[in-house]
């Protein structure tokens, strides 16, 4: 396990029901592009990978699929466990999943593989689990981030806030570019067959406070960043916040964020 994935497990820890309040809804937009990139239907074994509150898992079970969902963090699993009874939903971290080779007609990962520490030993476990000629799609946020989405790191930002050293990044030779090419390039290199990708854009609507509690709560990354920082720091980001949230204020009151995502698909 790198430095990434320890960091990753213990950012995630008991944080189901405070992702389930805020970010869970913009994850859950691309969900139908991504069956229908894998192939998902009725009579499909299929494996959701990263199910987190399960939207795809239910997504999949809703089309007739035979759906196993995992998740490395225990609170996940207990709350889409619940929320998806048709679904078998397991405990399991990437890259080494619980199953025997080729028992999957498709795998599905939304916005999965950017919280591993070794992406292409990431992929290189899901070509093992799926079937000769199954399909394998993902998602991943686009880089550079649209502004709505990167709301929250301008917020901090603008406060001058610093990276500490037990937040590590991806390392260098693990990394690769988050645009079409890279994310198809990622997949060709794991041996994928007809690897393809798109860009998926969308406007996300929330409320001003909504978006601000998953960060308060420490969700994702932009949340570990924020719960580090001082309080005087954290009272300054949020100041901020308020500020740029008025450039994305509809008529309803509530937040219009421009977001952008990867949607990467191919074939064993």
């Amino acid at each position: 396990m790198t430095a990434f994935d320890e960091y990753e497990r213990r950012a995630w820890a008991g944080r189901a029901a405070a992702f389930a309040g805020s970010f869970a809804k913009l994850c859950a937009h691309p969900v139908p592009q991504l069956l229908d990139a894998a192939a998902v239907r009725e009579g499909v074994r299929v494996l959701d990978v990263g199910t987190g509150t399960g939207t795809v898992a239910a997504a999949a079970c809703e089309r007739g699929a035979k759906v196993t969902a995992v998740d490395a963090e225990p609170s996940m699993v207990e709350l889409a466990g619940r929320a998806v009874p048709s679904a078998e939903v397991l405990s399991a971290v990437l890259p080494d999943l619980p199953f025997e080779d080729g028992v999957f007609d498709a795998v599905v990962g939304n916005f999965v593989i950017n919280h591993v520490g070794r992406p292409k030993d990431a992929l290189a476990e899901l070509r093992r689990v799926v079937r000769p000629g199954g399909r394998i799609a993902l998602t991943i946020w686009a880089v550079p981030a649209p502004p709505g989405q990167a709301l929250l790191g301008r917020a901090v930002e603008a406060a001058g806030a610093t990276r500490p050293a037990h937040l590590p990044p991806l390392a260098a030779e693990d990394d690769f570019p988050r645009d079409p090419e890279g994310m198809a390039g990622l997949l060709a290199s794991a041996r994928l067959r007809e690897a393809t990708c798109e860009t998926l854009r969308w406007e996300h609507r929330a409320g001003a406070e909504e978006w601000w509690s998953g960060a308060a709560a420490g969700v994702a990354f932009i949340g570990q960043l924020l719960l580090s920082q001082p309080e005087e720091t954290r009272v300054e980001i949020r100041r901020h916040f308020d500020v740029l949230s008025q450039e994305f204020l509809g008529a309803d009151g509530r937040l219009v964020l421009p977001h952008a995502a990867l949607l990467a698909s191919a074939r064993r």
